[in-house]
């Protein structure tokens, strides 16, 4: 993964954070920094503008037309693959920061 710039931080956690975390970087066989990186990318999706957001745009457009006209007619069989290019559109993948 490619991340660009990154930066030390020093965060304090409690004992029961710092097992969970141990236990979520073992669980995935990863480091505790990129459990941390990946929380703070769920959060940055989790926390934005529904305009940006692609589910919730295709949601709307789906709200507004009920018929889909509009939109992809695959969305049953493709549905994953049209996040995955919004969220890449959005510039949330592993490159960006997408820091406010």
């Amino acid at each position: 993964m490619n991340s660009g710039s990154r930066g030390p931080i020093q965060v304090y956690l409690t004992s029961a954070e710092r097992a969970w975390l141990d236990a979520l970087a073992r669980r995935d066989g990863v480091s505790r920094s990129e459990v941390l990186r990946r929380g703070i990318r769920r959060l940055m999706v989790e926390s934005a503008e529904p305009a940006t957001s692609p589910m919730l745009r295709f949601l709307e457009l789906a709200a507004a037309d009920p018929g889909l006209s509009q939109g992809p007619t695959d969305v049953s069989q493709r549905a994953a693959e049209y996040l995955v290019d919004g969220y890449f559109d959005r510039g949330l993948d592993d490159d960006a920061t997408g820091a406010p």
